[in-house]
């Protein structure tokens, strides 16, 4: 497997902890415990792209309709992390990019788990790229529509670092035989129970409009802003559930006719705090449409959150 190099993240190394980061919004602020749920995909071939997910990734078919899927994890309570549905005439990601999804992030409880990802992509010859962000340690694939996927496993919250008040994240070669060793004897069964979506990431027009809309509208927190063309968000201290790039400048917005991310969860604690983000969203001037008791929102370049709890 490959390293993932980049000269888009900074090297610099800071020994001050990172509890306490970030720069709150001046408005509305998202609650601590907010989370991301399921990301919705359209993708070109149910079919194929079952076989990707199921066999490289290590999802369950939780259900299944002739044009749409859901797969999660399987377990006491099976958690929906992708939902697949199909347009035929869908076209594939060019190699460029397009303004909406650059990934989502499938995050895995542990290190242990992580080790046994990579030995099972080994065994299948499967291509990924790889990186140490010392926040976190991650593959990165493409499904076979071109759509972008990391999957990681987060060091624990102590050991993350902080300058001043950003936390410290880089791109640096990942130790692919320590997370092998890590892993023992174990095989990959399947994506485990706990593996939740961990964050998305998007291509924008615009790093001034993104911030406009995910920190000052929504409510995240900025946690990473010193990466050029690059800004990172959360809420309750995490090191990024957003990220944001401008990497794809020049390129269009994903249509409905291409493959790409359809929307996003956000996940917040109570309906009160849904009505919450979505009030405060509108007095920014956003449009926030009734989905029952969901609400969604459309950023500038067509990528739609769905509000939740």
């Amino acid at each position: 497997m490959s390293v993932i190099t980049s000269d888009v993240m900074t090297d610099t190394h800071d020994t001050t902890p990172a509890a306490g980061a970030g720069i709150r919004p001046d408005g509305h602020r998202l609650p601590d415990a907010a989370r991301l749920g399921a990301v919705r995909l359209q993708v070109s071939s149910l079919a194929r792209s079952l076989d990707y997910y199921t066999t490289v990734l290590g999802l369950r078919v939780l259900s299944q309709s002739d044009s749409s899927a859901v797969l999660g994890t399987e377990g006491a309570e099976p958690t929906p992390l992708v939902k697949l549905h199909e347009r035929r005439s869908a076209r594939p990601v060019p190699r460029r990019g397009l303004l909406g999804l650059y990934h989502f992030a499938i995050l895995l409880p542990d290190r242990r788990a992580l080790g046994r990802f990579v030995a099972h992509l080994a065994e299948l010859g499967a291509h990924a790229g790889s990186a140490d962000h010392l926040v976190s340690e991650a593959l990165y694939l493409s499904d076979p529509d071109g759509l972008g996927i990391e999957v990681y496993a987060d060091r624990p919250r102590a050991a993350w670092k902080a300058n001043g008040r950003e936390i410290t994240m880089t791109t640096e070669p990942l130790d692919l035989r320590s997370l092998v060793r890590e892993a023992g004897r174990e095989r990959w069964t399947g994506m485990p129970e706990g593996t939740v979506i961990g964050h998305v990431h998007f291509h924008v027009g615009a790093i001034r409009e993104a911030e406009a809309f995910y920190h000052a509208a929504l409510g995240f927190d900025k946690t990473a802003w010193s990466y050029p063309g690059a800004l990172f968000m959360s809420a309750g201290g995490y090191h990024h559930h957003v990220g944001t790039n401008i990497w794809a400048a020049g390129s269009p917005a994903a249509t409905e006719d291409d493959a790409r991310l359809l929307e996003w969860e956000l996940v917040l604690p109570t309906a009160a705090d849904v009505q919450a983000a979505a009030a405060h969203a509108a007095s920014a001037g956003h449009l926030v449409q009734e989905a029952g008791a969901d609400r969604l929102l459309t950023d500038p370049w067509g990528i739609t959150v769905r509000i939740t709890s």
